[in-house]
Order: structure tokens, then C-alpha cells, then sequence
């Protein structure tokens, strides 16, 4: 049976209300953060921003979808008995979120037979909320969806790119191709996490990349990228589904030339 695209799609949007509603109230003021990697010399952090909004969702799925399976950052996995699997970061960016910087969002994927095939990046405080879905994808804001379309024709030389953060480039081989990236490019730009992808699906930036990600970092994003036109790879081989080291571009030929570029030795 041909899963109920619309039923699913305007579930997402919900629970992308009931994660702003547990969320919104930790925004811009005092905080614990905890760092998940305390006793080491790295920095992950976490606050209760992140639990409450975690929590929050699992509750609405379990509650609407008790056989859906759903993997978060904060608290896991728990197995369903379908095909379906919401994939959660709460607070993505959760480094801008401590700051009080809006560049942090809500990611929601949900995953059929593996694959990602509904996808919201959610900023309340901006009030902007992107959705993918096998249909296309769309900016909603201020009660109104607008459809998103990547840009195209434009070449590596001209192209505008974002990342969020150089540092993030750790071995020796990805720093080079990052740089070698950074040279070829028109425009390169820092700090946007999320946001840079879902610009891109919107035709103001022409490639968003990452490295190291995980599942829940770029699950939701690609449906909307590729519902915009987009393009999803990798320049280490990984399956972008599955998190890696992830470059997107509003076109294949324009990702062809960045990989390229990145892979020169």
C-alpha cells in the first residue's frame, strides 16, 4: 500500500510545532550546558533546550505512530515494527543556541525502508519552517508556502558556498580538499550549520557542505534539497543518508566540479 504522503507530511509540520513549543522557552536565556564529551579535550554541547524538545517529539510519535521507530541525538534509539523511522536533532547548532544566535534549527526526517523521504528544518524564533517531501519542497512562513528551487547554470568560479566551520575539515586529506574548495569558489561562508543547506534549496547559495556528519544531521535536509532540484554526495564515497562527509549543490554538474576539485591530489 502506497504510503499516505499528505497524512505523514502534515504530521511533520505538527511536530514541528510541538518541538518549538518545548524549545522556544530555553532560547536566549540562562543555560546549563553539559558537555557530552566532558573528561576529553573535545567540546559537544547540550542543553535542556535540546532534552525538552527530544522528549517532546518522541512523545507526539509514539503517541500518534506507536509502531514508528525514531533515532534522536539525545536519547536514541527505539525499534519499531514498521518501515517508518524519525530520524530527531532537536537543536541543530546547538553551539549558536547557546549564544543566543538564530542559525540553530529543528531537524525532522522521516525514513522509509532506509531512505529519507520527508524532511523539516524547523527556526521558530526566525519563523521560517523548509519541508522536503516526494512532492517538493517549500518555505513556509507568515501562513504561506513557497516553493523552493536551487539555482543552476552556475559554475564553480562563481559559485557561493557555505560550511560551518573550517576546523571541522580534521584530516589531513579532507583540510586540503576543503581548501582546495575555498580557492575555486566565488564566495565562501562560515557559521550557518543547517541553514546553509536549506539556503541552498532556495536558490541563495550554491553549495552547502559539511564534514563528519551524522544521520541526524542531514536526513531531513535532503528531502528538501533534493524536492528543490538539489543535489546530495559525498566526497569520501559515504551514503549521504547515513551522515559523512556531505556536499550538496543546486545542480550535478556543479557538483561534479566541486568534487573534483576536492579530490585533485
Amino acid at each position: 500500500m502506497t504510503p499516505d504522503w499528505s497524512e505523514l507530511s502534515g504530521f511533520a509540520l505538527h511536530l514541528a510545532e510541538v518541538s518549538a513549543a518545548a524549545i522556544l522557552p530555553w532560547f536566549r536565556q540562562p543555560l546549563v550546558v553539559d558537555n557530552k564529551q566532558a573528561g576529553t579535550a573535545g567540546f559537544d554541547p547540550v542543553t535542556e533546550g535540546d532534552r525538552a524538545g527530544e522528549r517532546a517529539l518522541r512523545a507526539a510519535i509514539a503517541e500518534r505512530y506507536p509502531d514508528h521507530g525514531i533515532i534522536g541525538e539525545e536519547f536514541g534509539e527505539k525499534e519499531g515494527r514498521s518501515p517508518f523511522t524519525w530520524v530527531l536533532d532537536p537543536v541543530d547548532g546547538t553551539r549558536a543556541f547557546m549564544i543566543g544566535m538564530p542559525s540553530w534549527a529543528t531537524l525532522i526526517a522521516l525514513y522509509h525502508d532506509g531512505r529519507p523521504v520527508i524532511g523539516v528544518m524547523n527556526q521558530p524564533h526566525v519563523g521560517e519552517c523548509f519541508m522536503g517531501t516526494p512532492e517538493g519542497a517549500w518555505l513556509h512562513r507568515h501562513g504561506t508556502a513557497t516553493p523552493l528551487k536551487t539555482r543552476t547554470g552556475v559554475t564553480l568560479k562563481n559559485a557561493a558556498a557555505g560550511t560551518t566551520a573550517p576546523e571541522l575539515y580534521r584530516t589531513p586529506e579532507d583540510a586540503a580538499g576543503f581548501q582546495a574548495l575555498r580557492r575555486a569558489c566565488k564566495l565562501m561562508r562560515y557559521g550557518g550549520d543547517a541553514y546553509f543547506f536549506c539556503l541552498m534549496a532556495a536558490g541563495h547559495l550554491d553549495i552547502a557542505m559539511d564534514a563528519g556528519l551524522q544521520a541526524f544531521d542531514i536526513g531531513a535536509l535532503i528531502p528538501i534539497i533534493t524536492g528543490a532540484g538539489g543535489v546530495v554526495g559525498s566526497w569520501s564515497g559515504h551514503d549521504p543518508a547515513q551522515g559523512g562527509n556531505i556536499i550538496t549543490a543546486g545542480s550535478q554538474a556543479l557538483l561534479d566540479e566541486a568534487i573534483a576539485v576536492m579530490q585533485q591530489k
